[in-house]
């Protein structure tokens, strides 16, 4: 975090070729108020330290004894005899160091006292992954972030636990909209309530997500580290980002429904079931978290949101699609789920969701990805902080978070090409046993489809298109994929689907146009 910052401030001096202090001025004149916990550092950052140097001095980066010197940055030119780097780190003392002092004490930025109560919500939602703002406890909520609406369907009646997406309709809604799809009351002409008239015998569905931070679609904006392009504008959307966990499941694969704002467009399988069949309005929910895996899923998944009795079927995409090999551990190997345990995980997440799925549901078991892609297409390239002087490549990102043992997959972000591929045999032998699970597990309340992460395909469709394949993973971490690809791959599982599961989508309904007409003004997310 640290040499992030201070990488920024360094950059947007040398940008606008002024003081850093001036820079700080100006980085915090773009940053929201709350969120300007960087403006404490200036009076430790001198523009001919590079970043490493400067967070080291501080003591906010350190090396533990016996292990090495972490340093994202090529360390400045030797001098004479003296070891590079260290000789910059004796030399280097922090001005003003009584102020440096008290900023060492915080370990987390929730230690400061303005985004105290920011945290303590994030935390909240992070131990029970559900709304933070929901009145009636229907783990539906009319707020969009801290769990809600972005990640949910919105609820239409937050002081009504029986009013929520995705429930059957209570009496057709003739009086009022039980299940939030904007369809309600009943036609003057004939007495019928709307509802019953229209989406009686659509086949109703929801979608589900129990993911991962692909899933919940991670992200963090390229332009909050590009300083030749920043501005106030760029930093607009980062209370929002950071009260979703830094993902954007508005404009995810499975559950978005929001045109994009951060590049690419927004083609998701809620919005694709939403067209085929209007009345499955609202109905959707993304249970993913960040480092998500078969193993913590299970508890994860005891946030669904699901009536056996009350509520319409739903299609339930299963998709971790890496954390079950990723890790940040140095013998990463050993770290990493066994097919044994997959089948374990798995088939328990499956049992869960049978007591819960109403009858008539279905599940998509999604295999784990070939993250060899990763190395391949970027290792040469620059990162975003190293475009303005061409000093830091994906290549060097990797091995500073490998180094700090918080990489996010030490098996495929590494120049050891025995190593990735371990990790990708070990990725396959997990597919495989998804596979296996669903050719020979039957349940009462749903059936099992499998199907491999459509990467390869996604990047061959992606090149006719003109693009390049390094376009289709998140600039910033250099590991999660793109809007691009999340879109593009909505399309791909779609046509899947149709040719080879066309019981799963339901059938379209034929009044799609009359709801439209009648209920346009109903229609929001």
């Amino acid at each position: 975090g640290c040499v992030l910052v201070v990488s920024v401030i360094e950059q947007l001096a040398q940008w606008h070729n002024s003081t850093v202090k001036a820079a700080v001025e100006r980085l915090c004149d773009y940053i929201p108020g709350k969120y300007q916990i960087m403006c404490h550092m200036s009076c430790c950052i001198d523009r001919e330290m590079n970043a490493d140097v400067v967070c080291h001095s501080l003591r906010l980066c350190k090396q533990d004894p016996g292990q090495p010197l972490c340093h994202l940055y090529s360390p400045p030119k030797r001098e004479k005899r003296s070891p590079c780097l260290f000789h910059a780190l004796a030399h280097a003392r922090p001005k003003r160091l009584i102020r440096s002092k008290s900023f060492m004490g915080f370990s987390s930025v929730c230690a400061f006292p303005l985004l105290a109560n920011v945290c303590e919500k994030i935390k909240y939602v992070l131990r029970n992954k559900l709304p933070f703002e929901d009145f009636d406890g229907d783990k539906f909520s009319t707020f969009p972030t801290l769990r809600g609406y972005h990640w949910r369907g919105r609820d239409c009646d937050d002081k009504n636990t029986t009013v929520y997406p995705g429930r059957r309709p209570d009496n057709w809604d003739a009086k009022s909209d039980s299940n939030c799809n904007g369809i309600w009351g009943v036609d003057p002409k004939d007495g019928i309530p709307y509802e019953e008239k229209f989406c009686k015998g659509a086949d109703s569905k929801g979608v589900v997500l129990l993911g991962d931070s692909a899933g919940a679609h991670f992200h963090i904006p390229p332009e909050w580290m590009t300083v030749t392009q920043m501005s106030a504008k760029s930093f607009a959307n980062l209370p929002m980002a950071f009260s979703d966990e830094l993902d954007w499941p508005q404009f995810s694969e499975i559950t978005g429904f929001l045109n994009s704002t951060i590049g690419g467009w927004t083609d998701s399988l809620y919005l694709r079931l939403r067209k085929r069949n209007r009345c499955n309005h609202r109905d959707l929910q993304n249970i993913s978290q960040n480092g998500g895996s078969s193993g913590n899923l299970l508890s994860l998944i005891k946030s669904l949101a699901r009536n056996q009795l009350l509520d319409n079927p739903a299609i339930v995409i299963y998709a971790t699609i890496g954390n079950d090999v990723c890790n940040g551990e140095r013998d990463t190997l050993a770290h990493m789920t066994t097919p044994k345990e997959m089948l374990s995980n798995v088939v328990q997440a499956l049992r869960y969701l049978n007591s819960h799925l109403p009858n008539g549901s279905h599940v998509i078991l999604t295999g784990l990805v070939d993250g060899r892609f990763l190395w391949d297409n970027l290792h040469d390239r620059y990162h975003p902080l190293g475009q303005l002087n061409k000093d830091v490549t994906y290549s060097q990102l990797y091995s500073f978070l490998d180094c700090l043992q918080v990489s996010p997959c030490s098996g495929w972000l590494t120049p050891n090409e025995t190593l990735r591929n371990l990790t990708s045999e070990r990725a396959l032998q997990l597919s495989n046993v998804l596979k296996e699970i669903a050719r020979a597990e039957k349940f009462a309340n749903f059936d099992i489809f499998y199907m491999d992460f459509p990467l390869r395909q996604t990047a061959e469709e992606w090149r006719k298109m003109g693009g390049e394949a390094w376009q289709l993973i998140e600039p910033v971490d250099g590991f999660h994929p793109s809007q691009i690809a999340a879109a593009l791959g909505t399309g791909i599982t779609w046509q899947k689907a149709l040719h080879e599961w066309p019981q799963v989508l339901g059938k379209e309904n034929p009044f799609n146009d009359q709801i439209e007409a009648i209920f346009k003004d109903q229609g929001g997310h």
